[in-house]
């Protein structure tokens, strides 16, 4: 299930404003590490969006977790789970 637009848009501001990097530079295929995030940036950017979009992502879910659409996508599984 691919994410929606507004969800995805949602998810790359979110990143780069945790990472202090230019929205643009985050496109969906993007790898985290390739934005220069760590585990902890990692974890920070998970716990930002579980407040954003209201939902719990939980540990295992992060860990399956390499790109931005990964991201999106999750938020959008997690969502329709607890809907």
């Amino acid at each position: 299930m691919k994410a929606q637009q507004e969800t995805l848009q949602t998810v790359q501001s979110i990143i780069a404003k945790q990472l202090s990097i230019d929205e643009s530079a985050v496109i969906p295929e993007t790898k985290f590490a390739e934005l220069g995030a760590d585990s902890l940036d990692t974890v920070e950017i998970m716990m930002a969006l579980e407040e954003k979009f209201e939902v719990s992502i939980g540990e295992g879910g992060a860990e399956n977790i390499a790109t931005v659409q990964d991201a999106a996508d999750l938020i959008e599984k997690v969502k329709a789970a607890s809907a």
